[in-house]
């Protein structure tokens, strides 16, 4: 980043804030619920799993609705599997598992999961690897609790 940019940048976080921008959080801290992050992953997870059952249901089809419909499904399991796999990693891990908490090793690899289940995901058809996507995610409510 340029030293002019850096610099628009401060001044405007001064005129509009008080105080220069603090680089610990991505957000405002406190606005937004873990828990319905987790629901949205949830969400995308099933989307995947979805998409597995409509790629094997169009495969083998060779009418032009049928090639589109298909490309759009897998299209859409790559996107979701990537928006779960930038959740667990932009917000997750940068701003809710954190060193000071007692089960630190445990949550990092519990999120881990998560990216790694995803990443299979992207990379297969077989609907276990959405099933074992939706078991790792389910398996984080016990640390972000519906409030």
């Amino acid at each position: 980043m340029k030293i002019h940019t850096i610099l628009v940048l401060t001044f405007v976080s001064l005129s509009l804030f008080g105080n220069p921008a603090n680089a610990h959080c991505q957000v405002p801290c406190g606005i937004y619920d873990d828990h319905a992050r987790l629901r949205a992953m949830l969400e995308d997870a099933r989307t995947v799993k979805k998409a597995f059952r409509m790629i094997h249901e169009l495969s083998g089809r060779h009418d032009a609705q049928s090639v589109q419909q298909l490309i759009r499904w897998v299209k859409n399991k790559e996107s979701h599997a990537q928006k779960i796999i930038t959740t667990v990693c932009d917000y997750y891990l940068t701003q809710r598992v954190k060193p000071e908490q007692k089960d630190y090793v445990e949550r990092l690899q519990e999120h881990h999961a998560v990216i790694v289940a995803a990443m299979k995901a992207k990379q297969n058809t077989e609907v276990r690897y959405a099933s074992e996507l939706v078991e790792v995610i389910e398996a984080l409510i016990e640390y972000y609790p519906d409030r």
